[in-house]
């Protein structure tokens, strides 16, 4: 996760224990946590008392895990929570149309955020998760909403450690700066098996005021019988339409 915490206040290093938790971890005891957070022990222990006292953890036998007071924070992000509302119409249309996974993602940092994941029983495997994240280079949401970003922030992208996920992520700057020059003509993106083998993808704007979106939206689905070109159209009509959905209630920053 991008960011970190100051440690030295108390409340930097009770966000250090709460983003020390991963996305498969059920339990974790009190000697990982230490481990993970590089806190004293007696630290961890009375922040984390602290923190089940506040519903942000909950003891568990052997340890401690996220509390339910975490999601009822997260659903009060304001922008978030009606950029959710409003685009799950649109979301579940195109879910409707290709049977396939859908997403909707906004940027934070070098990374895609995802707000959203729809997928039946039939949905494709991927890395991708509500509320995970993946570097924008390897993903079609990430393509989009890089394309669309300031100069600076694409240099400081492709200037960077490219993580190579699968054999076919696009790791050289010159050919991803092709890429994302191709995006912002077409209004577009793909992937093609870059962050996780067997998937594809397609992936388009959802316009904000300015020049940079303010989320994109995306169809995924497994090589075998997914051909994301021929829903190119319908995505970026979805992302389109979203956009100005947006802009009628004035969400758009």
């Amino acid at each position: 996760m991008t960011g970190t915490a100051d440690l030295d206040t108390v409340l930097g290093k009770a966000v250090t224990i709460l983003r020390a938790f991963r996305p498969d971890d059920r339990i974790v005891s009190l000697a990982e946590l230490v481990r993970r957070t590089g806190l004293h022990k007696a630290t961890v222990h009375r922040l984390s008392g602290d923190l089940v006292a506040n519903r942000l953890l909950d003891r568990a036998d052997g340890g401690y895990r996220l509390s339910g007071g975490l999601f009822e924070l997260g659903m009060l992000a304001s922008l978030e929570r009606s950029l959710l509302e409003l685009a799950m119409p649109f979301l579940q249309d195109l879910y409707e149309r290709t049977h396939e996974t859908v997403h909707l993602g906004v940027r934070e940092g070098h990374d895609v955020i995802y707000v959203a994941k729809i997928g039946g029983h039939r949905q494709a495997r991927a890395p991708s998760r509500t509320g995970g994240r993946m570097p924008l280079h390897c993903t079609a949401i990430g393509k989009v909403l890089l394309a669309h970003a300031g100069a600076d922030l694409q240099h400081e992208v492709l200037t960077g450690p490219l993580e190579r996920r699968t054999p076919h992520t696009v790791v050289a700057p010159t050919l991803l700066r092709r890429q994302l020059r191709r995006v912002a003509e077409t209004g577009v993106a793909f992937e093609a098996e870059e962050s996780a083998p067997g998937l594809v993808c397609v992936a388009a704007p959802v316009p904000g005021r300015g020049d940079e979106p303010l989320a994109a939206i995306s169809v995924a689905g497994p090589t075998g019988r997914f051909r994301p070109e021929s829903h190119a159209t319908a995505v970026r009509a979805a992302g389109a339409a979203l956009g100005s959905t947006l802009s009628r209630r004035d969400l758009l920053r």
